[in-house]
């Protein structure tokens, strides 16, 4: 029963990594469109970047609620604990999401829409730094005693979360501009160009410092790394990051519309994958393992029936709609307010 449990606990672990990844990656552009927004130089290209988004940007937050719900199912003990430890960078995300919502719903209509516009660009920086500041006070670890959180209000703010704030926000402001070079052309194709080329560099100067501080907080994650023949394997997934922001800067260069995105893409897919190995059996760094927080094998099987059926149909959707509404957007266009 033991060995089955720790089975499934690893399925779970490989799955709740697959749609965090899914989750960046989708709202990840989105997020960083609403950041450029900030940037934009006239009312006209801020509603060009906006309609990009219309037709997309609610079913991509879906992935989000998904994660929740995997994680509340599958690791409970982890979710309360990670509720109590980021409950106040938590409310700043949600807050975030809500202005950014209230900004679809009401600019189309609005007469004076720089308030608006403020909402959009400001709630998505909000909710990318929030995000940015869990996922760093996630890697520093949790206090726990027993099974219980044992952290204070703010011990997810340090100066290695906001580290890896300030990496969420260059990434995701990368994943806006590839994104809106394929969706644009003219003037706001050719400063999306600027813009990813900056945030792709501050992105790899952060990764960096990440991923020496990591293992310098860790001695599990050092030891990991850095034991041979481990090291050898483990390599390939840093490297392969570097070589994907290689490619990015060159297909930037050459003025390529569709490889800078598949490209930053890579970048995230390899990033992401080396968290998962570093911090492998742990559902919550240093204290909690995969084993002893899942959930029974009864409950983790019977949640694998339902979230088979769902990935598929999500990513089918996800699909249906880039194909439905793919090519450049050339004027602001009315879109929905996702209510």
């Amino acid at each position: 029963m033991q060995d089955l449990q720790m089975f499934l606990a690893n399925i779970w672990y490989f799955l709740l990594g697959l749609v965090l990844v899914l989750y960046v990656v989708l709202d990840g552009f989105d997020l960083g469109v609403g950041m450029l927004s900030l940037f934009a130089r006239d009312e006209r290209s801020r509603g060009i970047m906006m309609a990009s988004l219309g037709y997309i940007w609610d079913a991509n937050e879906t992935w989000l609620v998904i994660l929740g719900g995997m994680l509340f199912g599958a690791f409970p003990l982890a979710y309360g604990v990670m509720l109590q430890a980021f409950y106040l960078p938590l409310l700043l995300m949600i807050f975030g999401l809500i202005f950014r919502g209230m900004a679809f719903g009401f600019r189309e209509n609005a007469d004076n829409k720089r308030p608006w516009n403020v909402a959009f660009g400001l709630g998505s920086l909000l909710s990318t730094l929030a995000q940015g500041l869990i996922l760093g006070g996630f890697i520093s670890g949790i206090p726990m005693h027993g099974r219980s959180y044992a952290g204070h209000v703010w011990d997810w703010l340090t100066p290695f979360s906001l580290l890896v704030a300030a990496g969420a926000v260059f990434g995701y402001a990368l994943l806006g501009a590839a994104y809106l070079i394929i969706k644009t052309e003219g003037e706001i194709q050719k400063l999306n160009y600027r813009y990813a080329k900056i945030a792709a560099s501050l992105m790899l100067l952060a990764a960096a410092g990440i991923s020496i501080w990591t293992p310098l907080r860790h001695a599990y994650v050092a030891e990991r790394w850095f034991v041979w023949p481990n090291f050898f394997y483990i390599a390939l997934l840093p490297a392969g990051a570097f070589c994907s922001f290689l490619m990015l800067m060159r297909s930037l260069q050459k003025r390529q519309e569709r490889a800078p995105f598949f490209w930053s893409l890579g970048i995230f897919l390899f990033s992401f994958t080396g968290l998962a190995v570093s911090l492998y059996p742990y559902i919550i760094p240093t204290t909690v393992t995969l084993g002893e927080a899942a959930a029974s094998p009864k409950t983790l099987v019977f949640m694998l029936t339902g979230i088979g059926m769902l990935i598929p149909l999500m990513l089918g959707y996800n699909a249906y709609q880039y194909a439905v509404f793919r090519g450049k957007v050339r004027e602001e266009q009315g879109y929905p307010s996702g209510s």
